[in-house]
């Protein structure tokens, strides 16, 4: 068990509640840092926040970042991509079993599962796979269950997209280890779906705002939450836990069909007991230091002491697989990637076709002006974020991308 730490303490001065940083030797910007002082300032909100070093300014609240409520959950905090994560299971092929042409096989993974946002990220006509995972899964009915309280959430993409990437940060690799094992890895959610529960129990909040009588001052309307007790909490709760199951089976059907595409095109192969799926957005109860608390990850990954998870660099970096420390500072938590240190905009601004082509060249991937908002220098240096939380995690293996496919 871990007992030391080397966090930082960020919260302003004569503040009830502490902000424990793990930002040494990474940036942390002033909007994020306001950011937190904000979320902090909440009464329910503690004992104290845990910042991770990917942090980054946020909706609401700060990419990064693990907020612990009494009583209370604030639905931007968790956010719209609900239950977003990360899946990865190591094979016993090895390195020289993979082709020297790595491209046939990223077209059979982008033909067999639908990337992007849109109706192009959607089946268009649904395997049969998807269909008796979905039938066997109880999703459905879950779903049918809180349309029937909250007429405004759709329940048409369910089905349509399960088993499918999206966009934005999302991806779908083909790793090696520091042996030269290969390894399958996948970042996803819960997908349209979660993105219109989160929307729409945000914009929920904010109305039940409007009519409190507050003894306190909330700073930012993103920041309204539903207190224990009221219906609307437990509705929250009900959606956002069908939402990270829904997360969960998404990744692990589109690791089936990976798999499945891997399959006809490389030598013969089996999966190894090492896999992780795990969340990065979430929220969930749990009990620190005898005290029941509602914990959101909101880009954050569970680390207790033995427990494995995976953070990701970016399309061009290495990613690891770690085992937590149970670090009790932290919620017994880390980071869930490198973190942005550039808006998508200004990474379109100012990160040229040339740079990101050199940086992904050792990557069969997409090498167009649509990925450069992903590139690698739109993050953070991935070894300066796992240095700031050695008290956090352990690292297991460390992954090198040979493919990786884009949203």
């Amino acid at each position: 068990m871990q007992t030391s730490s080397q966090f930082e303490l960020l919260h302003a001065e004569g503040s009830a509640t502490p902000i424990k940083g793990w930002v040494h030797g990474v940036p942390l910007e002033p909007q994020a840092h306001e950011q937190l002082r904000n979320i902090a300032s909440i009464p329910f909100v503690g004992p104290w926040v845990a910042v991770m070093p990917d942090v980054h300014l946020g909706k609401g609240a700060t990419v990064g970042s693990v907020i612990p409520t009494r009583g209370a959950i604030i639905p931007a905090a968790v956010g719209v991509d609900i239950g977003c994560g990360m899946a990865a299971v190591r094979t016993t092929l090895r390195a020289s079993d993979l082709p020297d042409d790595l491209g046939p096989l990223r077209n059979s993974i982008e033909r067999s599962v639908p990337v992007g946002n849109g109706r192009g990220g959607e089946h268009w006509k649904l395997p049969e796979s998807i269909e008796t995972r979905v039938a066997q899964s109880g999703l459905v009915a879950r779903l049918d269950a809180i349309k029937q309280k909250h007429r405004k959430i759709r329940t048409d993409k369910l089905d349509r997209q399960i088993g499918t990437l999206g966009g934005g940060n999302h991806f779908i690799e083909l790793c090696l280890d520091e042996s030269d094992a290969v390894w399958v890895m996948l970042h996803s959610g819960s997908r349209g779906t979660g993105n219109l529960i989160g929307s729409y129990f945000i914009e929920r909040a904010r109305e039940e705002l409007g009519k409190r009588v507050l003894g306190f001052h909330v700073p930012d309307k993103d920041l309204a939450f539903f207190m224990q007790g009221e219906p609307l909490f437990d509705d929250y709760v009900e959606a956002v836990s069908w939402a990270q199951d829904y997360a969960r089976e998404n990744r692990e059907a589109m690791m089936a069909r990976v798999l499945h595409e891997m399959r006809h095109r490389l030598p013969k192969f089996q999966l190894e007991k090492m896999a992780v799926n795990c969340h990065h957005n979430y929220v969930q109860k749990e009990t620190h230091g005898d005290v029941d608390l509602l914990v959101t990850r909101k880009g954050a990954v569970s680390a207790r002491a033995g427990e494995l998870g995976i953070i990701p660099g970016s399309m061009g970096a290495k990613s690891f697989i770690v085992r937590g420390l149970g670090n009790a500072d932290s919620f017994h938590s880390c980071s869930h990637g490198a973190g942005r240190v550039m808006s998508r905009t200004k990474a379109r601004q100012q990160i040229t076709l040339a740079q990101h082509r050199e940086a992904t060249a050792h990557v069969e991937c997409r090498k167009d002006a649509g990925v450069i908002d992903e590139s690698p220098a739109a993050y953070k240096d991935i070894d300066a974020v796992m240095a700031a939380q050695s008290d956090l995690v352990e690292i297991v293996h460390t992954l090198r991308q040979v493919l990786c496919v884009k949203g």
